[in-house]
């Protein structure tokens, strides 16, 4: 069957694009609702190859194809869009050699294309955490009551469960199926593989079928998922090319999950903990060597170490910090990033004209201020735009440095934000001066190379 001619064909019998009010499929068949039902040719639809029958109920035009009606829907879609005057321009195979670039390029460009739609549901969920700080350190919601945890989890869900939506966006750039990949990341956070780890946490070891397996907890992680939907990408499309039709809707989403999560488990996730152990294992020989010069690195490294998902390894040094010794020098250098955040997207702000960019740069910056979380602004602005990310990053190495040299340090556990200022009041007065002077030095610092890396005439990528 040739999907694109079928396609056209089909989109021209059943009126054309501006006929179509709604398209999707479902296992065997596309289905259309129509603006006008009397423009669609049911005979000349039923005629062109591939058509099986046409069937109309409940207000949908339903085109019966079989189980390849995925490729006929993309090319469908892709018909649909073209017509309309929206879809994107055809390039030649020089064209698309060029565009490509070097794999760095096109590495920031796939990360830039996975979070994209996930910028709302980031900054929505930010915003809402800040705000439930807020109203927790003020007294009008107590830690631990109803109130608390339908808030709590309504604002942090989005990033426990950021490997399912990580899969499912990795599929649609990679090629692969959304909802099996979906899957896939539901499995590694499934409530009884995560009990196989015990009280032993990351690191633990089970087997599967005498295989030893390293287990850890992938909640609100990055890289393990979008590596394991990348390596399936070449699965399914090894499966979607030699499994025949009829037995697609079964075989391969059945080889699919019994391939991928037990290689993404024994394989792949084990590249987060050995990864997320050796950064860890840095951190602390750079501290030991010099506290400046690990302050400028956690400073103005940390939105790196986020922007992979394998932050998490270093929170553990700070936890046990705090629980020994009542504080932490590592805390304050992440407060270094983030207000190296807030000072970029200001910058951003100050210097830009488009008013969408500007409404996203004082979203961003509100949302670190309140609640530390970075990721929408990191993957939204900063990945898509490497010079920002300098700026970011220089002024967070070097506020980070300041706070290393007057040995700041946090008395607990917290994520960088203006409402978490109190975890720098010691006896000693000089540590919360120290703190916003180092945290002013990361903002002045980024605010100023943001504005001078950002053109009048940029526009939100």
């Amino acid at each position: 069957m040739d999907f694109k001619q079928a396609a056209q064909d089909i989109l021209k019998a059943v009126g054309g694009a501006q006929n179509i009010g709604n398209m999707t499929h479902c296992a065997t068949r596309l289905r259309l609702n129509l603006v006008d039902r009397s423009l669609a040719d049911d005979k000349a639809v039923e005629a062109i190859p591939g058509v099986l029958n046409v069937v109309y109920q409940a207000g949908q035009y339903q085109i019966l194809i079989g189980t390849e009606v995925p490729k006929l829907y993309a090319e469908f879609e892709k018909a649909v869009k073209i017509e309309r005057g929206d879809a994107p321009v055809e390039l030649t195979d020089e064209q698309k050699n060029a565009a490509k670039g070097s794999i760095i390029s096109r590495m920031f460009s796939a990360i830039s294309a996975i979070f994209a739609p996930l910028l709302p549901a980031l900054a929505g969920s930010g915003i809402l955490r800040g705000l439930l700080i807020l109203v927790t350190q003020v007294g009008w919601v107590k830690t631990g009551s109803g109130t608390y945890v339908i808030l709590y989890a309504t604002s942090m869900s989005v990033f426990y469960f950021l490997p399912v939506l990580l899969a499912f966006t990795s599929a649609k750039r990679f090629g692969a199926s959304p909802y099996i990949s979906a899957l896939i990341g539901s499995a590694l956070l499934y409530p009884d593989f995560i009990a196989l780890m015990g009280k032993a946490g990351n690191g633990a070891v089970t087997h599967f079928f005498g295989v030893p397996t390293v287990l850890m907890n992938y909640n609100s992680t990055v890289v393990p998922i979008i590596l394991a939907i990348w390596a399936y990408s070449y699965l399914y499309k090894w499966l979607d090319k030699h499994v025949m039709e009829n037995l697609k809707l079964v075989v391969l989403p059945a080889v699919s999950l019994l391939v991928m999560v037990p290689l993404t488990i024994i394989v792949i996730g084990p590249l987060g903990v050995y990864g997320g152990e050796a950064i860890a294992a840095f951190v602390n020989w750079l501290i030991g060597r010099s506290s400046i010069l690990a302050g400028a690195v956690v400073g103005g490294g940390w939105s790196i170490l986020v922007s992979m998902g394998i932050h998490w390894a270093v929170n553990p040094i700070m936890i046990n910090n705090v629980a020994n010794s009542g504080f932490d020098y590592i805390c304050p250098w992440t407060f270094a990033c983030n207000f190296a955040v807030i000072g970029t997207t200001l910058g951003v702000w100050l210097k830009a004209r488009d008013s969408k960019l500007r409404g996203f740069a004082l979203t961003g910056a509100i949302t670190v201020a309140l609640s530390a979380i970075i990721e929408p602004t990191l993957f939204g602005l900063l990945v898509k735009n490497r010079k920002l990310w300098l700026a970011q990053i220089i002024g967070g190495a070097i506020g980070g440095a300041y706070l290393g040299l007057t040995k700041v340090v946090t008395n607990a556990f917290v994520f960088g934000s203006v409402t978490t200022f109190p975890a720098f009041i010691e006896k000693n007065g000089s540590n919360f001066i120290n703190a916003i002077i180092g945290l002013a030095i990361a903002f002045v610092v980024s605010t100023v190379l943001g504005y001078l890396f950002t053109k009048r005439e940029e526009k939100l990528v």
